[in-house]
């Protein structure tokens, strides 16, 4: 069974040959049966279902993962992390964090995702695959109860999540197309499952 990285396969099988490298990632991370956690995720999960992107970007569910988003990141060029920051701000605050403030952030290792985000960026900086640009969107979490859905003040915040994500693409020069049709949320496919099946 071949690992993350490639190991265990064929011969003649590389790194790279394992990796999803585009040139600008948009990364939702969460855990989604605790309501609010799950937050950068629904955003991610509401980009991808209302907008079409050119083929140099890739959306992904992160989810919980932790070292195995390194295959999802490795070789992008610009990176936009969603994700419900637990700042010890008051419900609701919104936050913007750029390159040196997105480190700085995960030294204060708030929840496992964080700190799995902040071992990958921190695993490319020391093999010299830096990610050049970083920037992390979030917001103060109101319930982290057990439950799928997102209370009502953090769905509040949703429209305006998903318009500074498409305001930070269109400073990558990205502009998101609105689909046509709107696709359907499946939420029973996240990147755990893809990256299992790919490792099996």
């Amino acid at each position: 069974m071949k690992d993350a990285f490639g190991n265990g396969s064929e011969p003649g099988v590389t790194p790279d040959d394992v990796l999803h490298p585009a040139e600008i990632t948009v990364l939702g991370v969460g855990n989604v049966i605790l309501r609010d956690e799950g937050f950068g995720v629904r955003v991610a999960e509401y980009l991808d279902r209302h907008y079409e992107f050119p083929e140099e970007v890739q959306v992904i569910d992160g989810g919980t993962l932790g070292i195995e988003l390194t295959q999802y990141v490795t070789g992008t060029k610009k990176l936009l992390v969603i994700d419900s920051i637990n700042g010890g701000a008051e419900p609701g605050t919104r936050f913007h964090l750029h390159n040196d403030e997105v480190m700085m952030h995960f030294q204060d290792k708030l929840s496992a995702h964080e700190v799995g985000i902040q071992d990958v960026l921190a695993l490319l900086t020391v093999t010299g695959r830096k990610v050049p640009e970083v920037v992390v969107l979030g917001a103060q979490p109101f319930d982290l109860e057990a439950g799928v859905e997102l209370s009502p003040g953090m769905m509040d915040l949703l429209p305006a999540v998903v318009e500074e994500a498409i305001g930070v693409l269109k400073d990558w020069g990205i502009t998101p197309r609105p689909r046509q049709e709107v696709r359907a949320m499946d939420y029973d496919i996240v990147a755990e499952e893809d990256v299992k099946n790919q490792m099996e």
